[in-house]
């Protein structure tokens, strides 16, 4: 794989983490609802719901990315993780974090 293109994306993968991290790092602050109000109060539960879905998105994402980071400093970057063939450049520029080939991903999703 063209070490440029693997630094590049190193730097990108980087930057993808610098703001996830920040975006775990904020307290979510919602605001108190007054007891009786039920109509908001269910909303409160809504929003806190999918606050934390959303945070166990990000959460993934930063895992995702740690991986593909780990990989580059064992030189595997690239390489799918299931049968050891290159993952196509067209994938990895798509998906930096790519774990596996299109066959592999393919094969795993059925």
């Amino acid at each position: 794989m063209d070490p440029n293109l693997v630094e590049q994306t190193r730097r990108s993968l980087e930057a993808e983490r610098a703001r996830i991290l920040l975006v775990l790092a904020e307290e979510v602050e919602h605001p108190r609802v007054a007891h009786g109000a039920q109509t908001a109060a269910a909303s409160e539960v809504s929003e806190s719901q999918r606050g934390q879905q959303l945070r166990e998105r990000e959460e993934l994402h930063l895992a995702l990315i740690e991986g593909a980071l780990k990989r580059m400093d064992a030189g595997l970057f690239g390489l799918c993780q299931n049968c050891g063939q290159p993952i196509a450049p067209e994938r990895l520029e798509a998906l930096a974090w790519a774990q596996d080939c299109i066959g592999c991903h393919s094969a795993r999703r059925r």
